[in-house]
């Protein structure tokens, strides 16, 4: 016969029991529970999770970009070749508009192949020359030889205002483009889009802008109002994020700053810009890697929403 001492033992053991059992039956409710309320408002503190894929809906087809994302050479000012072609190939970029102090102006056709293969084994390709400032004839005489015999057919120049008429017989002789780089506030010429397009209007219909959106809109414009009004003209296009529409607005990656990129997309798609958006991005020049990836991300993931 069980004492009274067992017998309270065997009555507490199973009041214990029953709670954990009690216990872990709320804590699986719980988290069923939790699950799936998660799931039905589509919101996870899950990591890693997300929500169900609705059947009902239609799935979002990615709009086709009639330009194309490449970068500024400039970018990499502090940076030799190889450093530039391996990021590029990482962020899956393929055309680079082409610097002097990567392929110097007086190279020899020998640099120019080895520049070439380089390029090839990182699947880039230089798509145009510049920016090359040019203050006389001679300097431009040069930097059109140079584009020719680097094997492309777009300069990004910026010439003095009366070298104008030159740079136009040079374009007629060698049936380029010729991208004038305006700079916002920095310098004296070419401070913004309507600058550039006053003085090539009624030039040869190949020489036009590069449209720097940031210097732009540092100079109080608003870009894509600009690539509106001036789109026939725009043959390349530098793209940057700016801190403020004024001199001291500063280069930010894109998405940080104030420049409207999805309406800015969405202009260049509807007015069937095939033409080149090349990151130039100047800010953390000495280490710019992660603010350029940033960037590039950014700009794709508004190309898929838009």
């Amino acid at each position: 016969m069980l004492s009274y001492t067992h017998k309270k033992t065997i009555f507490a053991n199973k009041i214990r029991t029953t709670k954990i059992n009690d216990m872990k039956q709320s804590r699986r409710t719980f988290l069923k529970e939790g699950l799936a309320g998660t799931l039905l408002l589509g919101t996870s503190n899950l990591i890693g999770a997300s929500p169900l894929p609705d059947p009902a809906k239609p799935k979002v087809v990615k709009a086709v970009n009639p330009f194309h994302l490449g970068m500024a050479g400039y970018t990499f000012v502090n940076f030799d070749l190889d450093t530039t072609l391996k990021t590029m190939e990482r962020l899956d970029i393929h055309y680079l508009c082409i610097k002097d102090f990567h392929l110097p102006l007086n190279c020899t056709d020998e640099q120019i192949q080895a520049f070439k293969d380089k390029c090839g084994a990182h699947k880039v390709t230089g798509y145009a020359v510049g920016p090359i400032y040019m203050k006389s004839e001679a300097e431009i005489d040069k930097a059109f030889d140079y584009a020719k015999r680097v094997g492309v057919k777009k300069i990004i120049g910026v010439p003095n205002y009366e070298l104008l008429p030159y740079v136009d017989k040079k374009v007629k002789e060698y049936d380029f483009n010729y991208a004038i780089h305006l700079h916002g506030p920095d310098i004296k010429i070419y401070s913004d889009a309507t600058d550039v397009w006053e003085h090539t209007k009624d030039l040869d219909p190949r020489i036009g802008m590069c449209l720097d959106v940031g210097h732009d809109f540092r100079n109080g414009c608003d870009p894509v109002a600009d690539f509106k009004k001036y789109h026939t003209r725009v043959f390349d296009m530098h793209i940057k994020d700016e801190t403020e529409s004024t001199k001291a607005g500063k280069c930010a990656e894109i998405g940080r700053g104030k420049i409207d990129f999805m309406a800015l997309i969405r202009i260049l798609r509807k007015l069937n810009y095939t033409g080149m958006c090349s990151l130039e991005f100047e800010k953390d020049m000495k280490d710019p890697f992660l603010g350029i990836a940033e960037s590039i991300g950014y700009f794709k993931a508004l190309c898929d929403m838009s």
